[in-house]
């Protein structure tokens, strides 16, 4: 189980969330639920970084995707009960961010500034601003968190592998709290016209997974952290606990540097290792969170392989990107954060926007919110590069 030591368990006691669709665990899952307006960049307009303890001066020298990141840290460790007094060494604490960009609007306004008026307005503080493992530092900065503080950066998939990493890193007995998740924050000029112009994005500007009509992703930013602990530990200290991370994986499909595999074999192999990880049967599993980005690829080839790994149980499938929008190296974190409200909640949210079904898709996509009954639950995610990670949960 997650390659446990001495029976360590990893459980998901706070979550921390900032989407276009809402700020914090309540609006975000009542956002899920609600149509989202025609737009292919969606940003999350009412994120004021003061009110998360940034100074104006911060905000010129942090960028916006770790601003978002300490934000959602922030939100986490209230949910957890542990932001003012942690029970726990911090040397046993850690940070575990996943980012697929980093600090893009640093890096080209620093461009800019250079080809505009030379190179003695370039910021002395560029190189820090745009590293990718800036957000994990400032929120370890600001957490106290002394022990791992790592960055994964795997495209689309890094938000889920840094989940993934911190979970081991409990259940291995390397720490004992870790905060994981991912932040995004990349809406700029050649960001935006590199996707256009690769045609991944939606010129209707209407995500729609699993639709026969889907015609891309909308670019969103996001930033999304869970708090994870060793189970004893919070069962001790009486934290209420959402659901137990049991499994994770990581594969590649060595196929193409940004479609996937067509027949989905590299996501099959890395929803059966992780199912393996877990100790969890394939039929155990009612609910998969699915990747579901909106493309005609990824959506075809994941359908493929949740029909392969999930013959004869048909669990209910559903991607929240129609509202949402695809936030890149953030994305699977928001997806975590999302299957933990549906433990919370006992509700699976639905796969918004969809109009008709691919004919072509086999699965048991949810359109509508519905009840359920927590069991365990899959989530994936696949990136560019090849990379596929995945997360299986368990009630608790």
């Amino acid at each position: 189980m997650i390659e446990a030591r001495e029976g360590r368990r990893v459980a998901i006691t706070g979550v921390g969330i900032l989407a276009p669709c809402g700020i914090g665990a309540g609006a975000f899952w009542a956002g899920l639920s609600k149509p989202a307006e025609s737009e292919t960049n969606r940003s999350i307009d009412d994120f004021d970084a003061t009110e998360w303890g940034l100074k104006h001066v911060d905000m010129r020298r942090i960028d916006r995707f770790a601003q978002l990141a300490i934000a959602a840290s922030t939100l986490a460790r209230r949910d957890a009960g542990i932001e003012e007094d942690s029970p726990y060494d911090p040397y046993r604490c850690g940070v575990m961010m996943g980012t697929g960009i980093g600090g893009a609007y640093a890096w080209e306004t620093n461009a800019e500034l250079l080809m505009a008026k030379g190179v003695k307005y370039i910021s002395p503080l560029v190189v820090p601003m745009v590293m990718p493992n800036a957000a994990s530092a400032h929120v370890s900065i600001r957490s106290g968190f002394v022990g791992p503080v790592e960055t994964i950066t795997t495209a689309c998939a890094a938000g889920t592998h840094a989940i993934g990493h911190g979970a081991r890193l409990i259940a291995s007995g390397r720490a004992d709290v870790v905060l994981a998740g991912g932040s995004e924050s990349c809406q700029t000029p050649i960001m935006n016209n590199g996707f256009l112009n690769m045609k991944a994005l939606s010129p209707s500007g209407i995500s729609r997974p699993f639709d026969i009509a889907r015609d891309g992703f909308c670019s969103a930013e996001a930033a999304a952290v869970l708090v994870l602990e060793e189970y004893e530990a919070a069962k001790a200290r009486g934290a209420a606990i959402y659901a137990e991370i049991a499994g994770t994986a990581s594969t590649a499909d060595a196929h193409h540097i940004t479609a996937p595999s067509p027949n989905g074999a590299g996501a099959v192999a890395c929803m059966r290792a992780a199912l393996g990880d877990a100790g969890v049967n394939a039929d155990e599993v009612t609910h998969v969170n699915a990747h579901g980005t909106s493309t005609q690829l990824n959506d075809a080839a994941e359908a493929i392989a949740v029909r392969e790994v999930f013959a004869g149980t048909h669990p209910a499938v559903t991607s929240i990107k129609g509202v949402t929008g695809h936030s890149l190296g953030a994305a699977g974190a928001v997806e975590a954060v999302a299957v933990a409200l549906s433990y919370r909640h006992r509700e699976l949210p639905p796969t918004m926007h969809v109009t008709e079904l691919d004919p072509e898709i086999d699965i048991d996509v949810v359109l509508e919110p519905r009840s359920w009954d927590p069991a365990p639950a899959v989530s994936n995610s696949f990136a560019f590069g090849g990379h596929n990670g995945t997360l299986v949960f368990r009630p608790i």
